[in-house]
């Protein structure tokens, strides 16, 4: 999962919606988490901690006992340090394609668990889930996979990628709301977007499909929020509240993401553009608030 940022226990606590108390136990019977030390003493975790904790989650809420959750945590990180056994990501997406279209929901479930645990939550959404929904996208537009298909798998990845969403809106960080526009449903890149950020140290307060302007100014609003982030698959989305967007801009920093949000329309409204995958466009949005922040301080 590459070089993580540390932090302490009660921020990992905020992360992942469970005690520290719980964490120690974990950490104490189960060797879960494998933090470092400071000078002073003190635990310090990494978003792989954070990873091994939704995982066992995960397997938690599947009816297994605590032991045995830690147990299959720790065979797949195992796993994941052997290249002959570990699938690509690009593979594992072929097979969750093969089960998804066969309606398999324990196969698939089986495929995310082993993607998430042997690749890590960013290189599973930039590398194999936003690849396997664009080819959805086309196989269906091409009548190659039928409504019921295209919406099975989709269901099924939301539900898997809200419940890894659980606390993203506690902690110290800075405050992202996160909207579909009006007649947008496609939410599956938002959430992959909000996920990454949360992992940059954000909290997400997360709207979904189909939200009416006045309803994101007034939650922005109430959370004071640093920016809002808007998705959409189409531009028409956006063309269609422009009037309503200008002066949401003017209270709160916008950002428009997704397909839709072309350079055109973004000039048109004078707000920020972010058309990379959800991954690159999270760590643009951080990356950006961090340099305005140092400049602020300088």
């Amino acid at each position: 999962m590459g070089v993580s940022a540390q932090f302490r226990i009660g921020e990992l606590s905020h992360r992942v919606g469970v005690s520290p108390d719980v964490l120690r136990a974990w950490e104490r019977r189960y060797g879960l988490l494998k933090p470092s030390r400071t000078e002073g003493g003190y635990r310090l975790y990494t978003e792989r901690d954070e990873w091994r904790v939704r995982l066992m989650q995960h397997h938690l809420c599947s009816g297994v006992s605590a032991a045995e959750a830690a147990h299959e945590v720790a065979r797949m990180e195992r796993d994941s340090h052997r290249d002959e056994s570990v699938e690509t990501p690009f593979e594992l997406a072929q097979q969750l394609a093969a089960s998804f279209d066969a309606f398999d929901e324990d196969g698939a479930h089986e495929l995310l668990d082993r993607l998430f645990g042997l690749h890590g939550l960013e290189r599973a959404i930039r590398d194999a889930l936003m690849p396997y929904l664009r080819e959805l996208g086309e196989r269906w537009a091409r009548k190659q996979v039928s409504i019921a298909q295209e919406h099975f798998a989709s269901r099924l990845i939301e539900g898997r990628l809200l419940a890894l969403a659980r606390g993203w809106n506690k902690g110290p960080g800075r405050r992202a709301v996160l909207a579909c526009p009006p007649g947008e449903q496609h939410t599956l890149p938002l959430v992959s977007f909000g996920l990454i950020l949360r992992s940059r140290g954000w909290r997400n307060i997360y709207l979904g499909a189909e939200t009416p302007p006045s309803t994101v100014h007034m939650a922005a609003d109430t959370v004071s929020a640093d920016v809002i982030v808007m998705s959409a698959v189409s531009n028409d989305r956006f063309a269609a509240i422009a009037k309503d967007l200008r002066p949401l801009a003017r209270t709160c920093p916008l950002v428009l993401a997704g397909p839709g949000a072309t350079f055109e329309v973004a000039a048109e409204l004078g707000v920020q553009c972010l058309q990379d995958d959800p991954a690159t466009a999270a760590e643009a949005l951080s990356r950006r608030f961090a340099i305005d922040a140092m400049q602020h301080v300088t």
